[in-house]
């Protein structure tokens, strides 16, 4: 039996108060309708989930022109927020505790998709294929984002925040990771911009804090959570010398006193992105005194050191809360886990989703 002791202790996350440390990381889905609609499904799925000490939804887009994931949901409009409303409220009912996570993606949706042209800090492209629901398809040039534009961005993310917490999110989390629109503005391998938003790490930082402080002003810090990717590749995206960037952005981020930073490293031999980039958490945890959350191919046992080493106040992890909803009665027990089934992530039926098996209690 895993000695998870740690891994039990409740966190208190800025106004969120966690009654353990083990975290259901976004896991995009695809269970939404083409609109970008949540399903019924959907509340028996995280509901199932609610013993995490803090589910972050799946990637739920903020606007139209950002979201390029088929059957993923949104936040933009009425109809999303009320099919959102009974999935809060199921995890609610269950004692679990929901953050939303707002995503934008930048270069990597698909004009099939969103019926525009991407946009991106530059006129980049981002390598690979997009998922469309016509396949996949080759990514396509990105326009860059107008400095005339960004006002109506920030806006696009109040909206989305005043609705999560309209839908009875508990708060929300900000996608800055994995390639997307924000962290192609934040790391140099993208953004090749020469005006206020490009060239040096407060430049390149400035639209991140930004959406930030917008949608701080909406959910209040003590609510809001920050996802960062801080090494190697993700979907193209990369830093030439990431040290410095993610130590200014840890400082001023700590200023700030955001409920918590949650951050997806790269690892050697891991089973997403793998990178020979050092991680960047203990530099970023020198910064940030807030809660900090790791992800990144952990298993109970290492989970378990990390937090009783004071690495990390949480772990957040992904494909074995997809096919263990009673994940953290697993770990507590120290019984065997179901394996996922990839033929079925993104698929839009319950096969998969819902039916996964609980540990028969002993």
């Amino acid at each position: 039996m895993t000695d998870s002791a740690s891994l039990f202790a409740p966190l208190a996350a800025g106004a969120l108060s966690l009654p353990n440390r083990i975290v259901m990381a976004p896991l995009t889905r695809a269970r939404s309708t083409r609109d970008h609609v949540p399903t019924p499904r959907m509340a028996t799925y995280y509901a199932q989930r609610a013993s995490a000490g803090l589910i972050i939804s799946e990637a739920t887009g903020i606007s139209p022109q950002g979201l390029g994931w088929p059957y993923a949901p949104g936040l933009w409009n009425a109809a999303q927020v009320e099919a959102w409303k009974p999935i809060t409220a199921a995890v609610h009912e269950a004692g679990g505790r929901i953050v939303a996570q707002l995503w934008h993606m930048g270069r990597v949706v698909h004009s099939s998709v969103t019926g525009e042209q991407p946009v991106s800090s530059s006129a980049t492209t981002a390598p690979d294929h997009a998922h469309t629901y016509e396949g996949n398809q080759p990514y396509e040039q990105a326009r860059p984002l107008g400095v005339e534009e960004i006002p109506g961005l920030l806006e696009d993310y109040r909206k989305a925040a005043r609705n999560a917490l309209e839908a009875g999110f508990d708060g929300v989390e900000i996608h800055g990771a994995n390639g997307y629109l924000i962290d192609q503005f934040l790391r140099d391998g993208t953004n090749a911009r020469t005006d206020d938003y490009g060239g040096s790490i407060e430049n390149r930082a400035r639209l991140l804090f930004e959406v930030v402080n917008a949608v701080v002003g909406v959910v209040g810090a003590d609510r809001t959570g920050l996802r960062l990717s801080p090494n190697g590749d993700a979907q193209g995206v990369i830093d030439s010398n990431p040290e410095p960037l993610f130590a200014y952005v840890a400082t001023e981020l700590e200023k700030i006193g955001l409920a918590y930073l949650h951050l997806r490293e790269s690892r050697p031999g891991g089973t997403f992105r793998p990178s020979d980039q050092a991680p960047l958490a203990p530099v970023i945890r020198k910064h940030f005194t807030g809660a900090l959350i790791l992800n990144g191919d952990y298993t109970a046992d290492r989970a378990a050191a990390t937090v009783a080493a004071g690495e990390a106040d949480a772990i957040a992890f992904g494909r074995p809360f997809i096919a263990n909803p009673d994940l953290v009665s697993r770990i507590r027990t120290g019984a065997p886990l179901n394996a996922p089934n990839p033929s079925t992530f993104y698929s839009q039926g319950d096969e998969g989703y819902t039916d996964y098996p609980v540990a028969v209690p002993a």
